[in-house]
């Protein structure tokens, strides 16, 4: 259909306004395209065979069990942690860190309405969280993980404000959305490779299901699991 106003047809203008919506929420979704801000997602051609386990949305109660099996694994992670769960599990921040693992910035609340806050809430959010890490371990944080990796012109001005480097990654397990433990496993199996940075979250109990026999994978392949801070050789915190 055509229509026109003094003879102009308007129907590119109806298609170009529905695709750029769509247009802005793929690139703001895929965090690696680092359109907006650059961030650290993977190390290419990383001479050696070494990968990062990178943890979202804790701390909770299943962390301590994923601490466990890092433990017997020799293995280290980051854990991108969200302010209001480390108000709740305190002590197990402290643990985090004790056992020479890193914590990050997840923002204070982790809201689903994250793509829709404006650069000064997000500011506040990111600040929320830093200043209940810093009450609970001393520590200020230079790392931060979008929520969703959702990274827009928002985001940018928020993080230009705040001083955060940005730590994506390179292999989602999907192990919050998926329940099918084997295909999941599989897949980060069939894809592994030196230099990679794996997303999984430990507020799920299947993840540490999930994690140790990633673990002992990596173990019989001569895999080492090191800190993003490692791979990338930036500071944790500042």
């Amino acid at each position: 259909m055509y229509c026109g106003i003094n003879g102009l047809v308007l129907w590119p203008v109806a298609i170009l306004a529905i695709l750029y919506p769509i247009f802005l929420i793929t690139i703001s979704t895929n965090i690696r395209w680092n359109v907006f801000v650059k961030g650290f997602h993977h190390q290419k051609n990383h001479p050696k065979k070494e990968v990062c386990l990178t943890f979202d949305d804790g701390p909770t109660e299943v962390t301590p069990k994923i601490l466990d099996l890092l433990d017997k694994y020799d293995a280290k992670a980051c854990f991108f942690c969200i302010g209001t769960q480390m108000e709740k599990y305190p002590k197990i921040v402290k643990q985090i860190i004790e056992r020479g693992h890193i914590i990050g910035n997840h923002t204070y609340s982790h809201t689903r309405k994250m793509g829709f806050l404006s650069s000064k809430s997000l500011a506040r959010e990111i600040d929320a969280c830093d200043i209940i890490a810093n009450d609970i371990s001393g520590l200020k944080l230079n790392f931060f993980r979008p929520p969703f990796g959702i990274i827009n012109p928002k985001t940018k001005r928020a993080l230009q404000k705040t001083g955060h480097r940005v730590i994506g990654w390179n292999m989602r397990t999907y192990d919050a959305i998926l329940n099918d433990e084997t295909k999941i496993l599989n897949r980060v199996k069939r894809k592994l490779k030196p230099g990679d940075v794996i997303l999984l979250h430990d507020n799920k109990e299947q993840t540490a299901r999930i994690l140790e026999q990633l673990l002992m994978h990596l173990q019989a392949n001569e895999y080492q699991a090191i800190r993003p801070d490692q791979l990338f050789r930036i500071h944790a915190y500042i």
